[in-house]
Order: structure tokens, then C-alpha cells, then sequence
């Protein structure tokens, strides 16, 4: 499992404090970014030899809200994987906390044209 803290901003925020809901989407994509990059997986790298990831399919459930000042921690895992697919979770927190904040969130990731096994063998599922 890998762990990302946000700071929540102003401009994370709508006019009644609460973080809107479409900015989860960021954070769990730098939330996922951060988990390749600590096994060593570059992105960009991926990127720059034609290897691509394409969101399939995202749901989100908001539990609670989110606010202005507060600290979240995005936990985030793969929960399954295939060749040329897997799926991700992500569960939102905010520091200090144990209960699910605002997000228990999945998302299934298609690669193109797969993931190389180099990169696979650094990742923690089997392909």
C-alpha cells in the first residue's frame, strides 16, 4: 500500500468549504504516480516508450465531506491485475484519523500496448 498526504486548499475547495467533488480525481492520480514512482516505475518513462494508461472506468463513494485546511491521506493499492489491465482502490482519510473520510474509490486502468515485465516485477500483484 502506498500513502500520499494532500493539503487542502482554498482552491480545492467550493463556495462552502467542502472539497469539490472532482478534485478527488487529482489526487488519486498523483496518489497513483507517487505508487509507481516508490517502486522505482517512471511514468514518463512508460510514456516516452509507448506505454500508456487510459481510465476505463472510475467510481467514486463519498462517505464525508472533505474541508478547507484539512490534511487527507490517500492510501492507495492494486487490487487486481491483468496483462494489460488493473484495477486500483484508493481510500481517503484525514490525518490522524481511522474512519473513511469522503472516498472509497476504484479504478480500472488499461494499458497500451501492456505493462513491460520489468515493471511489472517491481509492482505488487502478479501479471
Amino acid at each position: 500500500m502506498n500513502k500520499l498526504e494532500v493539503k487542502i486548499y482554498y482552491e480545492d475547495t467550493d463556495c462552502g468549504g467542502v472539497i469539490y467533488h472532482a478534485n478527488y480525481l487529482r489526487y488519486f492520480e498523483r496518489a497513483r504516480t507517487e505508487f509507481f514512482a516508490e517502486r522505482g516505475v517512471s511514468i514518463r518513462d512508460l510514456m516516452e516508450e509507448g506505454i500508456i494508461f487510459v481510465v476505463a472506468r472510475a467510481e467514486v463513494n463519498f462517505e464525508s465531506p472533505g474541508r478547507y485546511g484539512d490534511v487527507l491521506v490517500v492510501e492507495s493499492k492494486i487490487e487486481q491485475a491483468k496483462k494489460v489491465s488493473f484495477l486500483f482502490n484508493h481510500v481517503v482519510r484525514r490525518k490522524g484519523e481511522d474512519t473513511v473520510l469522503e472516498v472509497v474509490f476504484k479504478r480500472r486502468c488499461r494499458l497500451y500496448p501492456h505493462l513491460p515485465h520489468n515493471v511489472s516485477n517491481r509492482c505488487p500483484f502478479h501479471v
